[in-house]
């Protein structure tokens, strides 16, 4: 038997295999969200400069996803390849650096950890299919998208909008996990994604008259057009209400709890980017169970 049939033909390997690349995938997603933030800013003020025709900033060092190599941000050692093994490093290093001992943010264990399980129970709901590697990539971006709008309030144009096509290219190919198409048709990929942009650009400007306030960023429409492209038009409204009954329960929470004000603006991303994933795992099944609920 060859490796590629047992790939294929054990659920139990191609979900461990999948949770293995997770943890890896995780750990550059670290990266991502810490530093794409920061790239985007450079670019912006760069882009200022030229535009009020100002005298450009010094020339600062390489800095990308790529460059520098990464390294502890209280005594600047470089961390190592065994310094940087998913979950076991941090581990292994009691949660502190190796060269100064100063600790390591809890986040990046939990970042990374939180990627390997996600991507071992879609590789369990789809097996080894074509749709599966699409499900993957959605649920990576879906990581990355979270954290950066916890941190920065941003949704970045530059995994919305790609996220965004390659949804409604894949639309094209009609792909199926046991004979049923996972992701939408391009009728109903194209009518998602105009939907999803519009419904909330039009939430966003209803509130702005009544209350003169901005309730959501452009980046919250990309996003959920993005998955109405890839789960069509049909999954919106249960994104819609499982992100706002999500959002406001953690909300008045952080509230009750005093860690938030009723100032205190709340990323959206987050709970769009959570009920996208259970939409398209789950979506089907939740409305199916909702519409036997009431006859």
């Amino acid at each position: 038997m060859d490796a590629i049939s047992v790939l294929t033909g054990d659920p139990l390997v191609f979900t461990a295999l999948a949770t293995m690349l997770g943890l890896l995938v995780g750990s550059f997603l670290n990266v991502v969200i810490h530093r794409l933030p920061r790239m985007l800013q450079r670019d912006w003020r760069a882009q200022c400069a030229v535009l009020l025709e100002q005298a450009p900033d010094p020339v600062e060092s390489r800095y990308n996803l790529i460059v520098p190599r990464s390294a502890c941000p209280h005594c600047g050692h470089v961390i190592g390849a065994l310094e940087n093994i998913p979950v076991i490093s941090y581990l292994l290093l009691k949660g502190r650096c190796g060269a100064c001992g100063e600790p390591i943010s809890v986040r990046y264990p939990i970042v990374e950890l939180m990627t390997g399980v996600l991507s071992g129970i879609v590789a369990w709901s789809f097996g080894a299919q074509w749709a599966t590697c699409f499900a993957l990539m959605i649920t990576w971006a879906l990581i990355a998208l979270t954290f950066i709008d916890v941190d920065h309030q941003l949704l970045p144009d530059i995994i919305t909008l790609p996220l965004l096509w390659l949804g409604l290219l894949v639309s094209l190919a009609n792909l199926q996990v046991g004979g049923s198409p996972l992701f939408a048709d391009v009728r109903s990929a194209v009518i998602g994604a105009a939907a999803g942009y519009l419904s909330l650009w039009l939430v966003f400007h209803l509130f702005r008259l009544l209350t003169g306030k901005e309730g959501m960023g452009y980046g919250d429409f990309k996003l959920l057009a993005a998955l109405g492209a890839w789960l069509g038009w049909q999954m919106l409204l249960l994104i819609i209400l499982l992100s706002t009954l999500v959002g406001a329960l953690i909300g008045i929470v952080m509230m009750l709890g005093g860690k938030r004000s009723r100032q205190t603006p709340i990323p959206f991303g987050p709970y769009l980017a959570a009920a996208g994933w259970i939409a398209m795992l789950w979506g089907d099944g939740i409305v199916q169970a909702y519409l036997r609920i009431w006859g």
